[in-house]
């Protein structure tokens, strides 16, 4: 009869110690055994349960309202990003690999396959790095979910209320991972937006291809086999590259997973798998606590400045005192900021050469926020970086480095040659959860970001395409119509 391996091995461990070759005085003075540590629950199993079974009408309002306006910010970002000089060479350079035109480039007339309208959509999507945070972790959750499940909604049936869930269940997904393994995983020099984000793609896209509980913990699972993204790329078009990866990325799981591609069933939990090996923190409640009743969907932001959201108390201070006191950048001597150690780790760059870079400059930032008074893409494109005024007044930002300021807040005090002081304290930026973007302030935004890009009459639709998306009978409906034309 034959006795497989792991049978031998099962039984040898039941026996006495003394029956598998120790003697009997040595198992008598071995000291007992620590007990084991129960192993962490089927945590890729118990999520991908809960993906599969997860209904639109589980959702609550506030969840959902949220949904659409990830979705109305993320179409307007990406849009807006679309003829950058990155989504341009993105284009060059594969072109001539794409497949059959299934996919619409927002803001541009090209049609790529789904996987690479994915990947640049998703890069256009985050290259002015003015999409939406979820501050916990500073993940972009829309970027790789929606870059995703819209170019599907393309290939096959999707309606409103399909699309909007899978939406909010991709983003609960990436940023309940996320959470289990910030801030260590961040800090070690993970780009969070593109290692959590691909599971985000990957639950999303496989809930509209309907996958089974097996097939849901497979696409996990090979999601999990690809995190994409280092923070050294941070001021560079890799940047971007990152998200429009994960996005890519998760679709190539779900879709090999639907034709039964196997994975380990505990690719996220087990412990060679993906969130011990990229982190030295775990906390396997923030992906499973609550499934269904708590929503980090529920808690995404939106961002009035174009830039690292670490800057964002900074430009918010910087606006709120020029415009009050009527600033011009000559009436200046300095410009104190005290701030978290995270700011100048993320954004000390001091002497910016490219609007990219300008983004991760808290020096660039706070100057051409009192130039200029406002915080948008313009503000960091490359003119802005080298505008002999912005220069001048960027070496009179002192940024000081103060533990007790929190990571969303600012001290700001700017010094003016007649004497006089102005301060302002930031508890909550402009964008935050406490103080969030109005809808009408996002249609705004929107319609800064797609001028010249969409046709003007077009824009108005395309916003209320995004609003009224539950109703829609077809999600591509809104990809098809936020194309150049």
């Amino acid at each position: 009869m034959h006795t497989d391996r792991r049978t031998l091995l099962q039984a040898a461990a039941a026996l006495p110690l003394a029956t598998v070759g120790a003697s009997p005085a040595f198992a008598a003075e071995a000291p007992a055994a620590a007990p084991a540590a129960p192993p962490p629950k089927e945590v890729t199993r118990a999520l991908a349960h809960y993906l599969v079974t997860a209904s639109y009408d589980d959702l609550p309002p506030n969840v959902r309202k949220e949904g659409v306006r990830t979705l109305l910010n993320w179409v307007g970002v990406a849009i807006g990003g679309s003829h950058h000089e990155t989504v341009d060479i993105a284009v060059a350079a594969l072109t001539p690999f794409s497949g059959p035109q299934q996919a619409s480039l927002f803001g541009r007339r090209e049609r790529f396959d789904i996987m690479n309208a994915a990947f640049i959509n998703g890069v256009s999507s985050h290259i002015f790095d003015y999409d939406d945070t979820h501050l916990k972790t500073i993940i972009h959750p829309a970027g790789p979910v929606a870059s995703a499940i819209l170019a599907l909604s393309e290939m096959q049936p999707v309606s409103g209320k399909e699309f909007l869930n899978a939406l909010v269940l991709g983003v609960e997904t990436e940023c309940r991972i996320g959470n289990s393994v910030y801030p260590n995983h961040y800090d070690v020099g993970w780009h969070i937006t593109g290692t959590a984000g691909v599971f985000g793609s990957a639950a999303a896209v496989g809930k509209l291809l309907k996958l089974n509980e097996q097939q849901m913990t497979w696409a996990l699972g090979l999601a999990a086999s690809q995190p994409v993204g280092l923070r050294e790329s941070f001021g560079s078009m890799n940047k971007s590259f990152n998200p429009g990866r994960a996005a890519s990325n998760g679709m190539f799981a779900a879709l090999l997973a639907a034709k039964n591609f196997t994975s380990s069933d505990g690719m996220i939990e087990a412990k060679r798998g993906w969130a011990n090996t990229i982190s030295t923190k775990q906390d396997y409640n923030e992906i499973l606590g609550d499934l269904g009743k708590r929503y980090e969907a529920a808690l995404n932001t939106y961002k009035p400045f174009a830039c690292g959201i670490v800057l964002h108390p900074a430009i918010d201070a910087a606006i709120q005192l020029r415009n009050e006191n009527k600033l011009t950048a000559d009436q200046i001597e300095r410009i104190d900021l005290k701030v978290n150690p995270l700011v100048l780790e993320l954004t000390g760059k001091k002497t910016p050469q490219q609007g990219l870079e300008g983004k991760f400059s808290v020096y660039h930032a706070v100057a051409v926020a009192i130039v200029e008074g406002a915080g948008g893409e313009k503000q960091f494109s490359d003119r802005a970086v080298t505008d002999p005024t912005v220069l001048a007044l960027r070496s009179k930002v002192v940024p000081v480095i103060t533990p007790a300021i929190k990571p969303e807040q600012v001290d700001l005090t700017i010094v003016l040659k007649d004497g006089r002081k102005l301060n302002r304290f930031i508890e909550h930026a402009i964008g935050s959860v406490e103080v969030p973007l109005t809808d009408k302030q996002l249609e705004a935004k929107f319609s800064d970001l797609a001028d010249g890009i969409i046709p003007g009459a077009m824009i108005r639709r395309v916003m209320d395409a995004c609003w009224n998306v539950e109703s829609l009978p077809s999600a591509a409906e809104i990809a098809k119509m936020s194309v150049s034309t």
